[in-house]
């Protein structure tokens, strides 16, 4: 446990990061309309959506949902979808929180009330996706979801309460669907303290729903480094899905390259229906890949350069168009290898502080212990 005067001045440091970096991180996008008069709304969330004005017919439609401190807006220009389905014709929908439910815009994702089937928040999501059904003239069985953090938790819940809606989704530093359902118990599993056994995770999503197949395929990605959501979230998220789609606890594949692994659990069919990548050294985040490309983004708080698009892996899989699937040669490069090693300094790796370069595994631990200081500060009424 760190002491205080370390704890300030890594805050301190981060001030001076943040002032510095403050071009990097995006801002609000013109792009994206609000969604209105789409149901009941139990849940009491707000919703953006961007639609293509080359929307193609039969559309797919994706599911984005942010974390903790970000907005729709800022999370749909980082992690590059909206670039991505320009190209490729797709509509995306970004259900936004809001600081009457949460003071830190987190999706509820232990609260009981919110993590079942026609109740709260995953009701209100579930009509937003009809809306844009009904508006859109979405493929229905082209409909997917992902989401970052509380909002990759409450992927997990989407996809447990819901499976009959999604074809496929992406828990990015999440948690497994329903492991909590008190805050004391919500931080105990952001730690690592995994307290369902295997069997009682996957019960939990049978239980979630009278849906008994097909199901939605399913994929988690962790950073080794995540120092917010322990990456033993990552495997008792797979754990949880091997259930239903009745797979060993071997995966069918390894795929390793240069900072990163891939593990891949085939179905009966001989097609993969649950991945896992892991990203040696990557504090918490979405990794993506910087640029002006489709399906690159803006590096930022939360959002990571780490030579490694999630966004359009996850487009390519989903097969929401012509998208070249990044090979093992692309991730294996120089280049990439460089960005994974910015992010684990050899000083770092001794147990030594070192100065925290934006988007790497340091700067998000601050990130990390100020958001839990500010928590603590709400929670105390010390702060607003």
């Amino acid at each position: 446990m760190r002491n205080l005067s370390d704890t300030i001045n890594r805050l301190s440091s981060l001030r001076a990061i943040r002032s510095g970096i403050g071009s990097r991180v995006p801002g609000p996008s013109a792009r994206l309309s609000p969604l209105e008069n789409f149901g009941s709304n139990p849940g009491m969330l707000g919703a953006k959506v961007h639609v293509p004005t080359k929307l193609k017919a039969n559309a797919p439609l994706v599911v984005v949902l942010h974390g903790c401190m970000q907005t729709a807006e800022t999370y749909a220009e980082g992690a590059g979808w909206l670039r991505l389905a320009d190209e490729h014709g797709f509509a995306l929908l970004f259900p936004q929180q809001q600081r009457s439910n949460n003071p830190n815009l987190c999706f509820n994702w232990f609260v009981p009330a919110h993590c079942q089937r026609d109740s709260g928040e995953p009701l209100s999501i579930r009509q937003m996706i009809a809306a844009m059904v009904a508006n859109h003239g979405i493929d229905e069985k082209s409909i997917f979801i992902t989401g970052l953090s509380a909002g990759g938790a409450m992927t997990s819940v989407m996809l447990a309460t819901y499976p009959e809606v999604f074809a496929g989704g992406a828990v990015i530093a999440g948690l497994p669907y329903n492991c909590a359902r008190t805050m004391p118990e919500a931080f105990d599993q952001m730690r690592g303290h995994i307290h369902l056994t295997e069997r009682e995770l996957q019960n939990r999503v049978r239980d979630a729903s009278t849906h008994r197949g097909p199901w939605p395929t399913i994929s988690v990605w962790h950073g080794t480094a995540d120092h917010t959501v322990a990456d033993s979230n990552a495997d008792a998220t797979v754990a949880q899905w091997r259930g239903v789609h009745d797979v060993d606890a071997a995966p069918s594949n390894v795929t390793n390259g240069r900072g990163w692994t891939r593990r891949r659990w085939n179905g009966s069919a001989g097609t993969g229906v649950i991945e896992q990548y892991q990203i040696i050294g990557m504090g918490h985040g979405t990794p993506i890949t910087a640029g002006t490309g489709a399906g690159e983004g803006i590096p930022g708080p939360f959002v990571l350069d780490v030579g490694v698009s999630s966004t359009r892996i996850l487009a390519a899989s989903w097969k929401l168009g012509p998208i070249v699937h990044q090979t093992s040669v692309e991730l294996s490069d120089d280049a990439v290898e460089g960005r994974l090693l910015e992010l684990k300094p050899t000083s770092a790796l001794r147990g030594e502080p070192s100065a925290p370069t934006p988007g790497g595994a340091a700067y998000q631990q601050i990130l990390s212990i100020k958001q839990k200081i500010e928590n603590a500060l709400h929670a105390a009424g010390l702060m607003r």
